[in-house]
This record gives C-alpha cells, sequence and structure tokens, in this order.
C-alpha cells in the first residue's frame, strides 16, 4: 500500500538534497533557540550582579518583590515557600535560569534545558506576573510557550545534541 505521508524519520536534508524549503525547515527553531538562550543567560547574570536583588528586603531585593506579589499570584503558597529564604530562592532561580540558557544555547540536553525554562517561566507567570491585566501584559505567559517547541525538538541542529547524535550514528555504522 502506498502511503503519500513519508514515513522516513530523517528527510532529504541530510543527504544534502533539500530544497530551501527542507533547509528552512531544518533551521525554523534555531532563531528561538538563541534568543531563549541569551535572554535567560542575561537575566540570571543580570540578578547575580544586581547587589540588591539578593537581599531579604530592601528596594528591588528578591524578598520585597515576593512580598509584593503574594497576595495577587495564584499560587500564595509557592511565594510562602520561597519567602522562607528569599535569598537562597534569588540564587536559585538565577542558576536556574543560566544553565536553562546555556542548555540551550549549546544545544546540551536540549529538552531538558527547554523544560525548565518552561517551568521557570511557568512558577513566574503564577505568582510574578499573575496580576497583569489583561494577560497578555504579563512577559512569564508568552515565554511559557515560546517554550514548548523546544521542548518538543529539542536542538536539532548546531547543538551538542545533534553532534553526539551524528556520533553515535555514524559508530553503529549506520542511518540511525
Amino acid at each position: 500500500m502506498t502511503h503519500g505521508m513519508r514515513s522516513d524519520t530523517y528527510g532529504p536534508h541530510l543527504d544534502g538534497d533539500g530544497d530551501w524549503r527542507d533547509t528552512a525547515t531544518r533551521y525554523a527553531l534555531l532563531p528561538l533557540r538563541i534568543f531563549l538562550g541569551v535572554t535567560f543567560i542575561y537575566a540570571g547574570l543580570d540578578k547575580l550582579t544586581d547587589s540588591a536583588f539578593m537581599k531579604d528586603s530592601g528596594a528591588g531585593s528578591i524578598g520585597d518583590m515576593m512580598r509584593s506579589v503574594r497576595d495577587s499570584s495564584a499560587i500564595p503558597a509557592m511565594v510562602d515557600m520561597a519567602l522562607e529564604n528569599p535569598v537562597a530562592f534569588g540564587y536559585a532561580i538565577a542558576f536556574g535560569e543560566l544553565a536553562v540558557g546555556i542548555g540551550t544555547l549549546l544545544g546540551l540536553l536540549a529538552r531538558l534545558a527547554a523544560f525548565g525554562g518552561a517551568l521557570i517561566s511557568l512558577s513566574l507567570w503564577l505568582t510574578v506576573s499573575w496580576a497583569s491585566d489583561p494577560y497578555y501584559f504579563g512577559n512569564d505567559l508568552p515565554y511559557l510557550m515560546a517554550w514548548i517547541p523546544l521542548v518538543l525538538a529539542g536542538a536539532p541542529v548546531l547543538s551538542i545534541d545533534a553532534a553526539l547524535r551524528a556520533r553515535r550514528r555514524e559508530r553503529r555504522g549506520g542511518y540511525r
């Protein structure tokens, strides 16, 4: 029985036979990966280098920010948990953003990094930007949606994951 749909896992772009559409499809997620990777690296570094941010209280501190969003968040218990030790929570977020950004940019454990980015964005949406009215004024929801294609597809090109996959395929002596 002949089907009109391709059943192979790898498209013609692996053989170099593809046209510009195949090339565009292959690299479609790369701009998103670069944007999210750079943005999360910047966000993590910004938190780590801001002397006011990593404090329990004071203008611009993580503690004051969490206290200000507590009553308007979707899950106040989540904020309460962060308020038990706001500085440790601030460091966890900053290092999490760095890990996610580096993993996404390099394409190292890309799906896991993207999942981490989605979790960070989800937690920030449910706490910090939940009260944004209308909802689309909050920036964390679009970031959450932007992570989903990378969770699903990973980093298929120009990534450490792709290089490792190609190396494993080469060692097995086959196409797959």
